[in-house]
């Protein structure tokens, strides 16, 4: 974040959960299977986290 990026994704197999940062907002922890959303970053791309 402090390079200017807008949005990331953590994505942890592992523990089936995935970590969202954006920018001057708390992380977000989402479950998997779950599909992330680019927002605003890059609008109608979506990822699917199975």
């Amino acid at each position: 974040m402090a390079s200017g990026l807008q949005l990331g994704w953590l994505i942890n197999p592992q523990d089936q959960q995935v970590e969202i940062y954006r920018a001057r907002q708390a992380v977000e922890m989402v479950a998997m299977p779950t599909v992330l959303s680019s927002e605003a970053v890059l609008p109608g791309f979506e990822l699917l986290c199975q």
